[in-house]
């Protein structure tokens, strides 16, 4: 329990900001190791090769800030019709950000997850219904545990009919909640950075650490709240 208490005080002195300063103290407290990857869909190359296949003019991209990107890309990847998901930062004015100055507040830009979806199977409407459940809309200073600007919640349309549906769903959800600030910003869409290799697939990679993390963070709770069960 020494060394216990030990760990937590050391984490405790941390900037709460890095959500891998969590991460880590819970690593060694409960003495976690790397998980095996594990795959997000039955058969992963044959979705690649279906996915490949979608023509050009059906691909289209969203850009969604909802927090910690780790927890932002599985909700997406199971869903029928999204090709990719990437994690990465936008919305800043520094080029070639990295995770560090990002998390620092240095750079203006959200830690935000990239969407390729085909258009023939998935609307861009449903995509941001998807959205909203994964963040709480009332946190003005970051989400969940994570506290600062590259946490905020933002939504970042890239052409004007985005942008409509993306105003429609925020009034949506002002409507559902009638007396609450909802805020979340609508921002034009900026060009998007993915983030180091090993943020992408970080709940494949790491499935324990991941579990951890999302419940340590309170992440779950917090939407069953805000949201009710989970859509199935």
């Amino acid at each position: 329990m020494g060394e216990t208490k030990f760990l937590l005080s050391t984490y405790e002195s941390h900037d709460l900001n890095c959500p891998l300063h969590l991460l880590c103290a819970l690593s060694t407290i409960f003495l976690v190791g790397c998980g095996g990857a594990v795959t997000s869909r039955e058969d992963r190359s044959t979705q690649a090769a279906v996915d490949a296949a979608v023509a050009p003019e059906n691909r289209a991209i969203a850009i969604f800030a909802g927090g910690c990107f780790w927890c932002m890309e599985k909700p997406f990847d199971v869903v029928p019709g999204i090709l990719s998901t990437t994690s990465g930062y936008s919305g800043g004015i520094v080029d070639n950000p990295s995770y560090e100055s990002v998390t620092r507040g240095i750079t203006g830009h959200y830690e935000v997850v990239q969407v390729e979806y085909d258009k023939t199977r998935v609307t861009y409407q449903q995509l941001l219904d998807i959205y909203w459940r994964q963040i709480d809309p009332f946190d003005a200073r970051g989400q969940f545990c994570d506290k600062g600007q590259s946490y905020l919640a933002a939504i970042f349309p890239k052409t004007p009919e985005e942008a409509a549906a993306a105003q429609a769903s925020k009034a949506a959800v002002e409507r559902k909640f009638p007396g609450q600030t909802i805020t979340v910003n609508i921002l034009p869409a900026k060009r998007f950075w993915p983030a180091e290799d090993y943020h992408q697939d970080y709940y494949l990679k790491n499935p324990l650490q991941y579990g951890y993390y999302r419940t340590a963070c309170g992440r779950d709770n917090r939407l069953r709240t805000i949201w009710g069960p989970p859509v199935r």
